[in-house]
């Protein structure tokens, strides 16, 4: 998971939320990784952390995030163009080698089942990484007209099983088979194609998609309810998909915390609620 301060209320949650479910907590390992480029809000987090879970198991990280800052452009949400946003390209790198697979997971979710059986999740012979997998979504949509107008570009996608879209705030990554493919690499390589032309428009999410999409494992989408933050246009309230639920993500613009600060939550928001370990106690009366 990555740390900033921003979010910093939205991973107490997450956090509180695996340790509650988790069947063996004691077994549950976290990375962490934070901006290097402010040392201070890295001692601040790591304080945090401790203070707030004195038993946690964790790792901190930082990562280079003035050094991927000249590979991003911008897209349609500024929110979406922080250097933090692109450390899940990373962890390869950032990790220890004796760290073989991870489950990557945002700082705006909250999870209501043990988070063993996602890590436990198979990847078959030659997946790298595992996600749920929401095949009726407009594929298409995620990359410009000059990216499918294109044939060199738009044959990225030939040879492979039916591309879908998969959402990147919730993965079980094998980091011994990405090392081996240098994905990295393969994803900073569409990055900077894209500082050249316009193939798409939303931050760190299509070059993931060129490179994994029709090539993953697919996970039961119970563990990762997306979308729950609302329309990104108009923060509209969002319902939860059918069918069972182990994983609840408010991606998209809004956040709960936020919108149970300013008095007007949707109603999912009261589900995060119980998790929220930095929530002001009282109204401070004038």
């Amino acid at each position: 998971m990555t740390l900033d301060v921003a979010y910093l209320r939205g991973s107490m949650a997450a956090i509180f939320s695996v340790l509650q479910h988790s069947s063996c907590p004691e077994n549950v390992i976290f990375h962490f990784v934070s901006a290097a480029s402010k040392p201070s809000t890295f001692a601040t987090l790591n304080q945090t952390l401790t203070i707030s879970f004195p038993y946690l198991n964790f790792q901190m990280y930082p990562f280079d995030d003035d050094a991927v800052s000249r590979l991003i452009s911008t897209s349609i949400r500024s929110a979406l163009d922080t250097p933090l946003n692109y450390a899940r390209s990373y962890l390869s790198n950032l990790l220890p080698r004796c760290v073989t697979r991870v489950v990557y997971i945002d700082s705006d979710l909250i999870l209501v089942d043990d988070i063993a059986k996602l890590a436990a999740t198979p990847l078959g012979e030659d997946a790298v990484l595992a996600a749920p997998e929401y095949c009726s979504a407009d594929f298409s949509a995620y990359f410009t007209p000059s990216f499918w107008s294109n044939p060199s570009l738009s044959l990225s996608f030939a040879n492979r099983k039916r591309p879908c879209y998969f959402n990147t705030g919730v993965m079980v990554i094998d980091l011994q088979r990405w090392r081996a493919g240098d994905y990295t690499t393969a994803i900073e390589e569409w990055m900077e194609l894209q500082k050249r032309m316009r193939i798409y428009e939303l931050g760190s999410l299509p070059p993931f998609l060129l490179v994994f999409a029709g090539r993953i494992a697919a996970v039961d989408q119970r563990w990762n309810q997306h979308g729950l933050g609302g329309d990104n246009f108009h923060g509209l309230c969002r319902e939860l998909h059918p069918g069972p639920v182990s994983l609840l993500h408010w991606s998209g613009k809004g956040k709960p915390w936020a919108r149970l600060d300013a008095n007007r939550p949707c109603p999912l928001d009261e589900l995060w609620a119980p998790y929220d370990l930095l929530q002001t106690p009282f109204a401070i009366q004038a």
